[in-house]
């Protein structure tokens, strides 16, 4: 579904939205707090109803370039990515003090080589939200520009999750993107979930990883439930 961010008072997490589905209004990630005592009477317990608005679904789906991903699907892809202040070789998982092909720093950015000097010391929680959402928006983008049909909130998300693994040109080529937008087309695959959950191998070999992270995916796409394994 489309989401809109808002100036003013107004909480989201707080106000139903419309029964159409066509539009839906969020703040930020949390109940604002100010919004709920005020609309609370004194005897009632402050505490924030659950966002489930990602939840919500419209026949034909919404436009990708109407679409943003939602507070829950950040929250899981960086769950998934897992925060790390420190570089670390994507392969083993341990921290290195040394550049070497596959080192990650933050939620899954890769360095190059010539940025090594920028990140070798690490850095901080802001800075790594700040890389995070940089390296988010590209991913964002190819799968508005590549999915030509619409598209719920959360099979949105799915797919921004999967691009920021296997890279936009993995996304924009990939048999996945071809069978969202025709169930029908020719593929080497009998299935979506069977395209999706190829992606499983790193350096020719199936990572358990991978293919945990797959499943996840796959379960925010069909089901719209944002939990990591």
């Amino acid at each position: 579904m489309p989401s809109y961010r808002i100036p003013g008072p107004l909480c989201a997490s707080v106000f139903a939205p419309p029964d159409t589905g066509t539009s839906c209004l969020w703040q930020t990630a949390a109940p604002c707090s100010l919004c709920i005592n005020e609309l609370l009477s004194p005897d009632t317990p402050t505490v924030p109803p659950l966002r489930q608005w990602h939840y919500f679904s419209v026949a034909a789906g919404f436009a990708p370039s109407l679409l943003a991903v939602s507070p829950e699907g950040l929250d899981l892809l960086k769950g998934v990515e897992e925060l790390h202040l420190l570089p670390y070789d994507d392969q083993t998982g341990k921290d290195i003090s040394a550049w070497a092909k596959g080192a990650t720093i933050g939620y899954g950015h890769l360095i190059a080589q010539a940025d090594w000097a920028s990140y070798k010391g690490g850095f901080d929680q802001g800075g790594a939200d700040a890389l995070f959402n940089a390296d988010l928006a590209p991913f964002v983008q190819v799968v508005s520009d590549t999915i030509s049909v619409g598209l719920q909130q959360y099979e949105f998300d799915a797919l921004v999750m999967l691009a920021f693994n296997i890279g936009r040109e993995g996304i924009k080529t990939s048999s996945v993107a071809s069978l969202v937008n025709d169930p029908k087309a020719v593929t080497g695959y009998v299935s979506l979930e069977m395209a999706w959950k190829s992606w499983n191998k790193s350096q020719g070999k199936v990572m358990k990883g991978l293919t945990n992270r797959r499943a996840c995916e796959w379960n925010t796409y069909t089901s719209g439930l944002y939990a990591r394994w």
